[in-house]
């Protein structure tokens, strides 16, 4: 049983994600968790509010499945499969995170310095939530999908838009991490 409380290889998570892959090609759906809150806001009535959400959301009811079994698998990975070990990374980037002010890097999946209560209901923890989320709906929006729809999805359905998001994701991930966090931090 100690294999389950290890991080999966590639060599097994890999070929399981490429199944799923196939098995959704097959049935003709793709995968992407903006589908999904579409999906729920479609059910929540935003066609009253834009045109977006102006779609048979019944026949995308089997995607929120996926939704279901994200907060499931979350739930059995940190309650189950995990044997409270601190997070191996690398010290040149706990040492940068600890310049940023970080402390107990490493010791949990999420600082508490940026999800902690006290930090999130700050001035600055507010301010980070309202445009950090409005620039991933909007990001999403625009790209036509989110980062699993794309690179998932898209790139195993060799889709060159899909590719160019893959990309601009990345660009705009190095971005964030070596100018804006020790912007945002460093404050």
């Amino acid at each position: 049983m100690d294999f389950l409380l290890q991080p999966w290889p590639w060599y097994v998570s890999g070929p399981l994600i490429a199944a799923i892959m196939f098995l959704l090609i097959y049935f003709g759906k793709t995968f992407g968790m903006s589908s999904n809150l579409r999906t729920l806001c479609a059910i929540g009535g935003g066609a009253k509010y834009a045109d977006f959400f102006k779609f048979d959301w019944k026949a995308q009811r089997w995607n929120l499945i996926v939704v279901l079994g994200a907060m499931i698998g979350g739930f059995i990975a940190v309650n189950f499969l995990s044997n409270g070990a601190t997070i191996d990374l690398n010290p040149k980037t706990v040492s940068d995170l600890g310049a940023l002010g970080f402390e107990h890097v490493g010791e949990s999946l999420l600082p508490a310095e940026i999800y902690d209560w006290s930090a999130v209901l700050s001035l600055k923890g507010l301010a980070i939530l309202i445009v950090g989320g409005f620039l991933v709906g909007f990001g999403t929006r625009y790209a036509g999908g989110c980062t699993s729809g794309h690179a998932i999805t898209g790139l195993s359905n060799l889709q060159l838009p899909s590719l160019i998001a893959v990309i601009g994701f990345f660009i705009g991930g190095l971005f964030m991490t070596h100018v804006l966090l020790p912007l945002i931090f460093g404050i």
